[in-house]
């Protein structure tokens, strides 16, 4: 299939994975990888080069983000450009302002491993205790409360 884009411009469509692009007036032929995701429309921006957010989104972004770093503001960053909270919180890591909010557990109280108990049990006796990891954690959390 050949396709005429302007006058300079001709695509010759070979196999399902690339085309040819020739550009009569610098006289450059172009040759491009079509991904199966991405049914490039020759003339149009490709997904690959569209960007979600300009520069002024990023600069509002990272100063309101950076004046109050929580989640209510992403919530409200997210509101306000239509976006995803996700999105929003991938952004901020790619600029290097994002802090992640502590993990915790459906009671509100941080996450502690099971290493970590058995590290403070083991500190409290003097002694190496290898195999206790192999115990679980509800009976670890006990021992640890009741040291």
């Amino acid at each position: 299939m050949i396709r005429f884009i302007d006058d300079n411009t001709i695509t010759a469509k070979f196999r399902r994975k690339c085309a040819f692009v020739v550009d009569k007036s610098k006289e450059i032929l172009y040759n491009i990888h079509i991904n199966k995701k991405q049914q490039h429309i020759f003339g149009r921006i490709s997904m690959a080069n569209a960007k979600n957010y300009t520069e002024e989104m990023v600069a509002e972004m990272t100063k309101a983000y950076t004046d109050n770093p929580t989640r209510d503001t992403v919530d409200a960053l997210a509101q306000q450009f239509g976006k995803t909270t996700r999105s929003i919180i991938a952004k901020l890591s790619r600029e290097g302002v994002y802090i992640a909010q502590p993990r915790t557990t459906k009671s509100g109280e941080p996450v502690v491993s099971k290493a970590e108990l058995v590290a403070q049990i083991q500190d409290h006796f003097g002694i190496e205790l290898p195999t206790l990891v192999k115990a679980g954690k509800q009976d670890l959390q006990r021992l640890v409360d009741s040291l």
